[in-house]
């Protein structure tokens, strides 16, 4: 019985520091991107999408090997009229608006993760009523560019049998 209550404890310990090392912490000095549908119906939310994917691929390019924040701005900033263009090819429309600058962001809570409402520098990409809901991410660091890197592997997923047995009693 002693046993049984030694393993479970090691495994509880092991299933917290697992849940705290997975946590990505927002850097203060960073900037993120925001593209906030025009309502929730799918055509909006689809195209929002692609909008996302279409502007994100454009500033990976841009940012791929950037050191510095300030480096990132002036970049992000140079790109505007290029992000503009890309904009208005996917939605085939003039009804949007893109500000660089401090802008708002909801409270927001993603893989367990809290993350604080308040005012960003950020790149925010409103399309048509901006209604509907949002994708963000952070450009710098290039916590985004990241998962499009990763996203151009295999897809891989590691899953451990135990987790999910534990995280079933949770």
């Amino acid at each position: 019985m002693k046993k049984i209550l030694i393993i479970l404890s090691i495994l509880i310990m092991l299933i917290i520091i697992s849940k705290e090392t997975n946590k990505i912490m927002i850097p203060e000095n960073s900037i993120r991107i925001r593209v906030i549908a025009n309502s929730n119906n799918i055509e909006d939310q689809v195209l929002k999408l692609k909008v996302k994917e279409n502007v994100e691929n454009k500033i990976y390019e841009k940012l791929e090997n950037t050191k510095t924040i300030e480096e990132a701005r002036n970049k992000i900033k140079g790109s505007l009229n290029d992000i503009d263009k890309i904009v208005n090819l996917t939605t085939n429309s003039n009804n949007y608006s893109i500000k660089y600058g401090n802008n708002y962001f909801p409270e927001k809570t993603l893989y367990g993760i809290d993350y604080k409402e308040g005012n960003y520098e950020s790149l925010v990409i409103n399309l048509g009523n901006g209604e509907g809901n949002n994708w963000w991410c952070v450009l710098f660091p290039p916590l985004c560019m990241i998962d499009v890197k990763e996203n151009d592997l295999d897809n891989i997923e590691y899953k451990s049998k135990v987790l999910e047995i534990l995280n079933d009693y949770n």
